[in-house]
């Protein structure tokens, strides 16, 4: 099987020839072309994962033919190949839609990098393309990424639950995609063509929410100066779903449950009974169990709403799913802020996919956007990635004792350590390992701040503030005033 199928494209026959020779001892299969025309029918009788390119062809321009192969497969990769390396000319290869550009004479091992690196990223964008389509026809979620088998067994109970009126309780940590499981269970339901109407639960002030809800009659309130509908009313045949149900008041959980259990509620300032045909869906990050127990959740009303449950995988229990979020990601934020499509470095790779990601696909999804809007690049490396990624590396490298540590931290399903137990919190763990790793680079470079900031790959501005925030006394030469007792001993010790 071999590694890739490219195609070379120039008008030289010693650059085909070495090209070939170069890239099949490799494992590559490869077929060269002289002209663009020639290229053109070789890219109509099969697929390839990559187009070498040269720019001057003898019948074509290079970059007007780029846009046409673009045209017909947008999720081919290529590199163009031109005798002037130069700021215009990237430029211009990245507007055309160019992964990269490599200028003559080159070095073989740099070649082969850029061609590994779009070969990889041509068939992630297939593999998207095929897992998309065949989401779509098996479930018809379209908007699914993911092949682990968290997320294969999650949407086949998506979607042996989707038709039927029960309600549904998701949940999960904060960034999983609760509410785009809740669309995909509305628009793989009869109720397909009907409202879907999301209730931010935690953001509405009670008795407003009470009026979005159920609506109000004239004269219910002050400035209630004509009647109303409510959401249940807006939402009839269709679905209704509540995110952070458990930040709903007592009053206001008491009328859901009237909902779910008679089909019926009234308006506020209301006598009349309005009756609604509504599935109700429902999502939290916390475990609605525990509320429960301490008395701050109905259990009548839990039981209502957790006849079906989903748990949401977070990001670190699916990590082979990361490079088809990038691919996604990559590709949707280059479209949306008019750049070329971008790849990650192997040394951000490694670190994207080393990450613990606590913000799961949300914060994957903010990193990739940062980094499409900051780059200047066709490699986009460490220095574009968050401070909390490229301080995991430092972390790593400087004591992987760190990582034990943080993995064995008690955490409840907010991510935070567990209360009443004597543990410090994840921010006074997170911000002690900092203020350790900081110190032990300043020592290292003899308290050098220049060199200890070119270290951590940070301006020598952000690490004074740092050493100031955590209080480092720079003349006590590694002597910190820490505002914990020493919480990493602490739990250690446990």
């Amino acid at each position: 099987m071999p590694k890739g199928l490219i195609l070379v494209v120039d008008d030289e026959a010693e650059i085909r020839e070495g090209l070939e020779l170069l890239l099949s001892s490799e494992g590559y299969r490869v077929t060269t072309a002289a002209t663009a025309e020639e290229g053109l029918s070789y890219l109509e009788k099969q697929p390839f994962d990559l187009l070498l390119l040269d720019v001057s062809l003898p019948d074509r321009n290079g970059l007007d033919l780029l846009n046409d192969v673009h045209r017909r497969d947008p999720s081919l990769s290529v590199i163009l190949i031109t005798a002037y390396g130069s700021i215009d000319m990237a430029r211009r290869a990245f507007k055309s839609g160019a992964q990269d550009y490599i200028t003559k004479p080159w070095s073989n091992d740099e070649l082969l990098a850029q061609v590994s690196l779009a070969v990889e990223g041509s068939r992630l964008r297939e593999e998207n393309v095929q897992l998309k389509r065949a989401f779509k026809q098996r479930y018809n979620f379209p908007n699914f990424i993911g092949k682990s088998e968290n997320i294969i067994s999650l949407l086949d109970l998506v979607s042996q639950v989707a038709s039927s009126r029960s309600t549904v309780l998701i949940t999960g940590e904060s960034g999983t995609g609760k509410e785009l499981i809740a669309k995909a269970l509305h628009s793989a339901s009869p109720r397909a063509d009907k409202p879907f109407i999301p209730v931010n639960s935690g953001s509405i002030p009670v008795d407003l929410l009470e009026s979005q809800l159920f609506g109000h009659v004239k004269g219910a309130f002050t400035s209630a100066i004509a009647s109303k509908k409510g959401l249940f009313e807006l939402a009839d045949q269709g679905t209704i779903f509540f995110d952070e149900i458990s930040t709903i008041s007592p009053e206001t959980q008491a009328k859901l449950l009237r909902v779910i259990q008679e089909r019926e509620f009234m308006r506020l300032g209301g006598t009349e009974t309005v009756k609604v045909d509504v599935r109700i869906l429902a999502a939290c990050n916390v475990e609605l169990l525990r509320l429960v127990r301490e008395g701050r959740f109905r259990e009548d009303l839990y039981h209502r709403l957790n006849v079906i449950a989903l748990q949401l995988p977070p990001l670190r229990d699916r990590r082979e799913d990361i490079p088809l979020l990038l691919d996604h990601f990559l590709r949707r934020f280059s479209e949306e802020n008019n750049r070329p499509i971008r790849q990650f470095a192997p040394s951000a790779m490694k670190l994207l996919m080393d990450y613990h990601w606590p913000g799961n696909v949300r914060e994957l999804e903010n990193v990739v956007e940062r980094a499409v809007v900051l780059s200047t690049q066709a490699l986009m490396d460490v220095e574009l990635l968050p401070e909390p990624l490229r301080a995991q590396a430092l972390v790593a490298s400087g004591g992987p004792q760190w990582g034990d540590l943080l993995s064995r931290m008690p955490a409840d399903r907010e991510g935070n350590c567990s209360a009443g137990n004597g543990s410090p919190s994840l921010f006074q763990i997170m911000e002690d390992i900092e203020r350790r790793v900081i110190t032990d680079m300043l020592e290292r470079t003899n308290w050098n701040q220049t060199e200890a900031a070119e270290k951590f790959l940070i301006p020598l501005s952000t690490l004074n503030q740092k050493i100031k925030r955590l209080g480092i006394d720079a003349r006590r030469r590694g002597v910190a005033r820490s505002a914990v007792a020493d919480p990493v001993t602490r739990l250690a010790g446990e």
